[in-house]
């Protein structure tokens, strides 16, 4: 799989190549992440990327150019158009099934905006507008990192044991299970007899429940009736 990523500030993916499971991803050759700095593509003395936005307010504006130079470029580079994504407030919620979906493409391409945003005639090179929730940041770097990470760790061998990955809250649709390790017992909290048992069957049903009651008092909204997940996720 191929991410390319425009941002003002790529050192930022560089290190996540670097770390943890997205690194040992990129080691693998599972996915390249090639990052593209907006500035080398502005086409003015100062490389601006941003301007005061049109009917005034505070904030500055992400320019169109830009975004349309390197999106000309990955077309050329690459002989197709690329499937992009932008992060932005008003897109929609990003979810485990859009991870899923984005898994399966070759390849995807994202544009992180900053300040207030980008111009809205970038809006015509855009496939899908993303959001984390109901919340502002300062860009859509961090956002942009937390796609990309869960795209790739529903990449085969991204992670050392699927089964790590298939017990993830939101993967069939509901929030995960408690999980626990050693010590047995902690400061007088034992860890539930059924784990220790060594029964599969009882440990994966208990592990089952224990999910849709976690998931019934935190998130009913994933239920779409009782004890059945929804097909919101």
């Amino acid at each position: 799989m191929r991410v390319d990523v425009g941002t003002i500030f790529p050192e930022l993916f560089e290190q996540m190549a670097r770390t943890s499971i997205v690194g040992r991803a990129v080691g693998k050759g599972l996915i390249d992440i090639a990052c593209y700095d907006v500035r080398e593509f502005a086409q003015n003395n100062h490389r601006s990327v941003d301007d005061y936005p049109y009917g005034g307010g505070g904030g500055m504006v992400m320019m169109a150019e830009p975004f349309y130079m390197l999106y000309d470029s990955l077309v050329e580079k690459y002989d197709e158009k690329p499937h992009v994504i932008m992060m932005s407030a008003r897109g929609k919620h990003f979810t485990q099934k859009d991870a899923f979906r984005l898994a399966e493409m070759n390849s995807f391409t994202v544009f992180c905006g900053h300040y207030k945003g980008i111009d809205a005639r970038v809006d015509t090179l855009v496939d899908e507008e993303f959001s984390m929730g109901d919340f502002v940041l300062s860009g859509g770097e961090i956002p942009a990192m937390a796609i990309i990470d869960a795209v790739c760790r529903l990449l085969p061998e991204a992670v050392g044991h699927r089964s790590s990955i298939e017990g993830d809250s939101f993967y069939d649709g509901i929030l995960g299970p408690p999980e626990y390790t050693r010590p047995e017992v902690f400061r007088g909290m034992r860890v539930p007899e059924v784990l220790v048992g060594g029964n599969h069957a009882k440990i994966d049903e208990w592990r089952r429940q224990a999910a849709l009651d976690i998931t019934r008092d935190r998130r009913p909204d994933l239920l779409s009736f009782e004890g059945q997940p929804s097909d919101k996720q």
